[in-house]
């Protein structure tokens, strides 16, 4: 794979083998954005777990202190009074049939998260080969399958993300844009790997976070001592 100049130049400031505090790490994820659009940092966690047991499925949402920097386009499932709630909390699309049938029939998908009250389920789950692959099913653990329609869409605004395992092992998460600086990074970075800590199943035996790695969107990667998360 060929990388073009800024990246070789910023991997030059990067020691490869050398496993950096959280600080520094972002502080070259940041030196490291170069590109001329306001590069997303992304986390990349290695988790001592099978995906493959039920019962060492490590997945949750998290709201983000300072945000992701990026506009959220929501899509909410309600009927009834629930309708109303979803638009004054700012979602950009209600509805419930007709939006089935409108990403059904013509393929569409303008929005960023999908978020359902329990009744409209039955509705949703007809969408599931659409929304599954895509990791846009709304889900109950995920806080996007709830009765506070409202409570759920101010969250996803406000920069509430989702982390799940791939079927490698490894969660891939947003924490905000390079423009955000370190300090701002840390907060966000600190709260992810807080939760994800946090829901380390019980049946997860030996070194829980393998290794920790970040990243602007064209920028190397940047490994962070994994020792740092070690848990009881």
């Amino acid at each position: 794979m060929k990388h073009g100049k800024k990246y070789i130049e910023s991997a030059k400031k990067i020691e490869r083998a050398r496993l950096y505090d959280t600080a520094e790490a972002l502080g070259l994820c940041v030196e490291s954005a170069k590109a001329k659009f306001d590069e997303t940092v992304e986390v990349h966690v290695r988790l001592g777990v099978d995906s493959r047991h039920a019962d060492q499925q490590v997945r949750g949402a998290v709201v983000l202190p300072n945000g992701t920097g990026k506009s959220v386009r929501v899509l909410a499932f309600a009927k009834g009074d629930n309708v109303q709630k979803a638009q004054e909390a700012g979602a950009e699309f209600v509805g419930a049939e007709d939006m089935m049938q409108k990403i059904l029939q013509e393929g569409w998908m303008d929005f960023d998260i999908v978020i359902a009250t329990p009744d409209m389920m039955g509705i949703v789950g007809r969408l599931g080969k659409v929304l599954g692959p895509r990791g846009l099913m709304p889900n109950p653990k995920a806080g996007t399958v709830t009765p506070d329609i409202a409570k759920a869409i101010l969250e996803a605004k406000a920069g509430k993300i989702e982390y799940r395992l791939d079927k490698t092992n490894i969660i891939h998460c947003p924490i905000g844009k390079a423009s955000f600086g370190t300090e701002k990074l840390q907060e966000n970075f600190d709260t992810l790997m807080g939760a994800i800590v946090k829901a380390k199943p019980a049946a997860a035996k030996g070194q829980y976070v393998k290794s920790c790695v970040v990243s602007a969107t064209m920028g190397p990667g940047i490994k962070i001592n994994p020792a740092k998360f070690a848990t009881v």
